[in-house]
């Protein structure tokens, strides 16, 4: 009799390896890993690919989804400027949804009634990870080998891993827990768990120390064409490779660190710190666009927007009714947010030096002091008793009930 099927999200490390054997053994399952490339720091995926077929897997699948990350999932953050906590671009929680749908449709082209994470009891991917195959496949059970299984410690894993025959990392562990993709690399543990240490300088590998950023900086131009980079100093780049081009730029020059406190969905608080150098210039960028050439009572509302949309992408909430309605708002300001903006890297900085676009809501005549101010100044007046016309009538009313004076 055929054995029930589950597809594993895998990685290649040793949690997801003994997940294969576990699920063989404890489950009674035929196992079909997944690996997916979304930009993390490159590794061999075909030796990947193989070690999951050594281990026992009937099939082991690598899939190239960088470009459609890009264009179906970044292109949506960036239009959100996706900020968590309006401190740091998301990082891990952009790659889970599309993860997650691959996932969900090799399990539908195998006939797998399951799905497997590595994901432990803890943290935040294992809510993203479940909440998304759930609103893809309401029908497909999502199995946690790592929050079933009584290995407490990594040696205890390691001690099952070499009993049941499979391969045992022979380099010393990284005390750090990371992640990362193309926009960027997020990592925690080890003596980052003490929120009073100063990071260690060995955890960084996109980012100089601005101590040894380049004395002379850098000065970039990108242009944005509906929302959506387009070209770097004029040449002409599809958007996947000015982030790549961005990591290079501004990790040189020392920008792109961040050290915070996070707040976890599961509900305890977490010292990240992230590497984020070419998201962190794209998205300041975008927004000195928006400046330029996006209305006042919209520029006003737009954050609250934001933030609500990266808490819900925080939350595992990609695949929502909520989160795709606000996907439509985001969308719509796009529309005209074409133009250039002009970036200064220094010793760790950004600042954003020039922009100019031709539907730039900036009228020099309106803004300028000299003699080509077009502003009406004998409107001003009028504006004033208009808009100060409630606060009068306020006091007016509290003068004539002796209330006058300080609120």
């Amino acid at each position: 009799m055929a054995k029930d099927r589950v597809v594993l999200a895998y990685s290649g490390g040793l949690d997801t390896s003994v997940c294969i054997k576990w699920l063989m053994e404890n489950k009674d399952l035929d196992v079909i890993c997944m690996v997916g490339d979304v930009g993390q720091e490159r590794q061999d995926l075909e030796y990947v690919r193989q070690k999951a077929l050594d281990v026992g897997a009937i099939e082991s699948l690598a899939i190239d989804m960088r470009e459609e990350y890009v264009n179906e999932y970044l292109t949506k953050a960036l239009a959100a400027n996706c900020m968590y906590e309006n401190k740091y671009p998301m990082v891990s929680c952009l790659s889970r949804p599309i993860i997650a749908k691959h996932l969900v449709d090799i399990a539908h082209e195998y006939k797998a009634k399951y799905i497997a994470h590595g994901c432990t009891g803890k943290g935040n991917d294992q809510v993203r990870f479940e909440v998304s195959i759930r609103a893809l496949d309401p029908d497909i059970e999502v199995l946690a080998p790592v929050r079933e299984w009584d290995l407490l410690t990594r040696n205890q894993e390691m001690d099952w891993a070499r009993e049941h025959g499979v391969p045992v990392p022979t380099t010393k562990a990284s005390p750090y827990s990371i992640d990362d993709n193309l926009w960027g690399r997020a990592i925690e543990c080890g003596e980052l768990e003490d929120p009073w240490t100063e990071p260690p300088e060995d955890i960084y590998t996109m980012t100089n120390s601005s101590y040894e950023a380049p004395a002379e900086g850098d000065v970039v131009v990108i242009s944005f064409e509906k929302g959506i980079p387009c070209a770097l100093n004029g040449k002409k780049m599809t958007f996947h490779e000015i982030i790549l081009a961005m990591n290079e730029i501004a990790g040189r020059n020392g920008f792109g660190r961040i050290d915070m406190i996070e707040n976890r969905l599961v509900g305890l608080k977490s010292r990240e710190c992230y590497e984020v150098p070419g998201a962190l210039a794209i998205i300041q960028a975008h927004k000195a666009l928006e400046d330029l050439c996006l209305e006042r009572d919209l520029l006003h509302f737009k954050p609250n927007i934001e933030q609500q949309w990266a808490t819900l992408v925080y939350d595992g909430l990609w695949f929502s009714p909520l989160k795709e309605a606000l996907d439509g708002f985001c969308e719509s300001t796009q529309k005209l947010l074409t133009g250039d903006v002009r970036l200064r890297f220094y010793k760790g900085s950004c600042v954003t030096v020039g922009r100019r676009s031709p539907y730039s809501l900036y009228d020099y005549g309106l803004a300028t002091y000299d003699k080509d101010d077009t502003f009406n100044r004998d409107s001003a007046k009028g504006f004033i008793d208009l808009h100060g016309l409630p606060t009068k009538t306020w006091a007016s009313a509290r003068k004539r009930a002796g209330q006058d004076g300080q609120i």
